[in-house]
């Protein structure tokens, strides 16, 4: 979220021998199924889906014409995108722009579409947090940070990505600056102030390196929307993670994403849960709600009800054209929670799964794929150790490939519903299927501690498959018995 540790307010360690064995098990799994290990997007016959118009008004009554919701358009690119989030200070024994440049051929063939940087700016220097200080305390939104590069550096690494293909989208931290920001000095009054004139951080929170801005300014609104502008004319950026979204007016980023969209098409992430963030601003969201459902069932405080909840909403409550962005970490989790491993425990390659399979935009933080069980220090130059035989980067090359080769799992309407299948032990094993025909998926979780056979039957079930992990084709009658271990899970691929 921003300059130190958070608990999401507006919603309620080493793999295992036998975690080695299904991997590699899985190793010889067929390309056609994976679609390759870089596979492309499917071909231009399963374009996106077009956004729903408004019905015709019954007997010619415009008062009871069904509108549509959602107003943007999602770029091509992002139908079948997983985002990759990089932390520059942790990325590279250097840090640099330059150093995460030339890991970029490796992001290409892990299969990733949208590579999120953390905040590029200059950090303040007033009331730092440690050593270099929180990247989400800017001191300068129209500058590169020296510690990563120069501007040079970013465009050179915007251009490589492009060129492999990769889209870049900055991190942007619209609701406070640093207390030593430039817009101090130029522009006092853009800023909110206590009952006795001072500058403040946001209220409630520990976020005593940052001063809250005052979205009642007109000249702020117009000065922002600018600059991010700016980076998409002169930088060829791709669009914008937007921190603490909801602390800023909606009406704000609303005309701001209209100036982006006007240039080119841009995709916006609002680090915020709400249906109205995405009819006319951001294509995606954070499913905070999914994670804290996940977290709570493995801890043993619910069975799946609270998971089910999520879906429900999903389904009736948001558009289908919205991107809900699912993980297991990311900058915040892994800093202040606990690394996927401490948070998940046995539960994290079920967890992992579901965040690929099941409907929603699946994110790594870097580092994910070479099964890091750090806690990265937020405030200090904390270097990944990379390794390249991780199980876990296995794992995740081939759900990436998975989702970017079946039409069913792609991002939003581009995709398949979510649609439950029966099961006989349906508070602890969640069992759905997306798709229709060829294209169909059968999935089941078992989010319990015990091993469990259950039964599976409901219509677009039956069929022959095969099983996404070790590639056995299997039979699926009409009424299967499936056994799923302790926290495990089965995915089937018609």
């Amino acid at each position: 979220m921003s300059s130190d540790s958070f608990d999401d307010p507006f919603h309620p360690a080493t793999p295992s021998p036998g975690r080695r064995r299904w991997l590699q098990a899985g190793a010889a799994l067929p390309l056609a199924l994976l679609g390759g290990a870089a596979a492309a997007s499917p071909a231009a016959d399963q374009a996106i889906a077009p956004r729903r118009e408004a019905s015709s008004p019954a007997g010619g009554d415009a008062r009871y014409a069904a509108k549509p919701y959602v107003e943007l358009r999602h770029p091509d690119w992002a139908r079948d995108a997983a985002i990759y989030q990089i932390n520059l200070r942790q990325f590279t024994p250097e840090g640099t722009l330059r150093a995460a440049q030339a890991q970029l051929p490796r992001l290409q063939a892990l299969g990733v579409g949208i590579l999120w940087l953390m905040p590029i700016h200059p950090i303040g220097e007033r009331q730092r947090k440690g050593a270099l200080g929180s990247p989400y305390a800017v001191k300068d939104f129209r500058a590169v940070n020296p510690e990563f590069g120069d501007e040079a550096d970013l465009r050179r690494f915007i251009a490589r990505a492009h060129a492999l293909g990769l889209r870049v989208i900055l991190d942007w931290v619209g609701n406070h600056t640093a207390w030593d920001n430039v817009l101090v000095e130029q522009h006092p009054e853009w800023y909110a102030r206590d009952a006795a004139g001072r500058f403040h951080p946001t209220p409630w929170y520990d976020w005593d390196d940052i001063i809250d801005l005052d979205y009642d300014q007109p000249g702020l609104r117009r000065y922002m929307t600018e600059t991010l502008v700016y980076w998409v004319k002169a930088f060829g950026v791709d669009g914008y993670r937007v921190d603490a979204a909801g602390l800023v007016p909606l009406d704000f980023w609303e005309e701001a994403a209209r100036q982006m969209r006007a240039v080119k098409p841009v995709f916006l992430l609002a680090e915020w849960e709400g249906r109205d963030f995405h009819a006319r601003a951001f294509d995606a969201t954070y499913a905070w709600t999914w994670w804290d459902a996940l977290k709570h069932i493995v801890e043993g405080r619910t069975d799946l009800g609270p998971l089910l909840t999520y879906y429900a909403w999903a389904r009736k409550f948001y558009p289908r054209e919205a991107y809900r962005m699912l993980y297991t970490t990311n900058h915040d989790k892994n800093a202040w929670e606990g690394t996927e491993f401490e948070i998940f425990g046995p539960a994290v390659d079920a967890v992992t799964v579901l965040s690929f399979v099941g409907e929603g935009m699946p994110m790594l933080y870097n580092g994910q794929e070479a099964g890091n069980t750090r806690r990265l220090a937020f405030f200090e130059r904390d270097p990944i150790v990379w390794r390249d035989d991780a199980p876990q980067g296995v794992l995740l090359k081939r759900l990436i490939a998975l989702k970017r080769s079946h039409r069913a799992l792609w991002n939003g309407e581009a995709g398949a519903t979510m649609d439950p299948v029966r099961n006989d032990a349906p508070r602890q094993v969640l069992s759905f299927r997306r798709g229709e025909g060829a294209g169909r998926i059968v999935a089941l979780f078992n989010f319990s501690a015990q091993a469990r056979s259950v039964t599976i039957e409901g219509p677009g079930v039956a069929g022959r498959y095969a099983d996404f992990i070790g590639g056995q084709r299997v039979d699926l009658n009409a009424k299967p018995s499936i056994d799923l271990p302790a926290w495990g899970f089965r995915v089937f691929v018609a």
